[in-house]
């Protein structure tokens, strides 16, 4: 009896001991639990992607494009007389050049050749001259214009060149406004020059020839140049440019007034000004002149605000091109304006500018 009391105590005791081990040892193993209201919220990152560069270069301005621009280039006489300011379409020309004309006054020659506003209108339009026909023809380009001098005519017809004369072979082409008195209201547009030259079977895919550019354009050479004043002829006739640094273009004026856009009321820019000096010969009692736009001569290149000296040579290609040392100089993607001033008296006196 009393060893049966002793061997169920022990038991009991053996019992006890285990259960109080097996808890002391679980609550001493256990670590607290974290719960989710004191966890750090995970960041995820997603990776930039780098845009892709569009792949193809605009010949004639070294723009960047989504397709390539093939088209062949047309080339407009724009009225520059008073009464016709402000024109339509400027904006969208590649190259824009600025050559006397009778009087003291002068044309400019808008070349169109990358941009897709093919249904913008385009004008006042006015006629062409040998010259002119040179700067167009030197681009391979599509002739538009509005009567020309005999000498023009003769040029035209008798070398077969395409052209678009709303006098003689393509008045369905252009329109009037009547919005301004005549000469100064001729117009027309991409859109319709391009469907008068496939209606007169010229040639739509004659390539334009490429300028050279980069990105930092001609580097280490030049003087500070923010401020620029171009005079062709006449005293009271200037033209203007200011450099804008934080967009890297020139803004244009006109008699201290700034040159727009009609279509868009936007001022008239440019990544490069080209200033050359060219030999003028005045023909007859009108004022009708004659360009050497073969010799060759001094030029001024004006990019990222500076002035420099260059030369302006006719290339074996038949472009105009600039050159220093005797290689091409290289543009700044954008668009270029030339402008063409007499030699006489001097070249270096038809531009100045403001060094800061």
């Amino acid at each position: 009896m009393n060893i049966r009391i002793r061997l169920s105590a022990v038991s009991l005791l053996l019992s006890l001991m285990l259960l109080v081990t097996a808890c002391s040892g679980k609550e001493g193993n256990e670590s607290p639990q974290e719960t989710s209201d004191s966890a750090e919220p995970t960041m995820v990152t997603e990776p930039v992607a780098e845009p892709t560069p569009l792949p193809y270069d605009a010949p004639l301005t070294g723009l960047k494009l989504e397709q390539a621009a093939t088209a062949r280039p047309i080339v407009v006489m724009i009225n520059n007389f008073a009464a016709a300011r402000p024109q339509s379409g400027l904006t969208n020309a590649d190259v824009i050049w600025e050559v006397l004309a009778e009087g003291g006054i002068t044309r400019l020659i808008a070349v169109f050749q990358s941009t897709n506003a093919i249904s913008d209108t385009i004008g006042p339009i006015r006629s062409i001259r040998p010259y002119l026909i040179d700067i167009g023809d030197s681009y391979g380009a599509i002739l538009a214009h509005a009567g020309a001098s005999n000498d023009g005519y003769a040029i035209l017809q008798r070398q077969g060149k395409p052209y678009l004369d709303e006098i003689s072979n393509a008045g369905s082409y252009f329109w009037r406004s009547k919005d301004r008195k005549a000469p100064h209201n001729l117009y027309s547009s991409l859109e319709k020059l391009r469907t008068g030259a496939e209606k007169k079977k010229y040639s739509m895919d004659k390539q334009a020839l490429p300028y050279t550019f980069t990105e930092s354009g001609v580097s280490g050479t030049g003087v500070s140049a923010t401020d620029i004043t171009i005079n062709f002829l006449l005293k009271n006739y200037n033209v203007g440019y200011k450099y804008d640094a934080a967009t890297g273009l020139y803004q244009r004026s006109i008699g201290d007034k700034p040159h727009i856009d009609l279509n868009n009321s936007e001022q008239l820019k440019a990544s490069n000004l080209v200033v050359l000096g060219a030999d003028h010969k005045t023909l007859d009692n009108e004022g009708r002149l004659a360009v050497n736009l073969d010799k060759g001569g001094k030029a001024l290149l004006f990019q990222k605000g500076k002035a420099i000296e260059a030369d302006w040579v006719r290339a074996p290609d038949g472009m105009i091109r600039i050159v220093i040392d005797g290689a091409e100089a290289a543009f700044v993607p954008g668009k270029t304006f030339f402008h063409i001033v007499p030699n006489t008296p001097t070249f270096e006196g038809h531009v100045t500018w403001v060094q800061t």
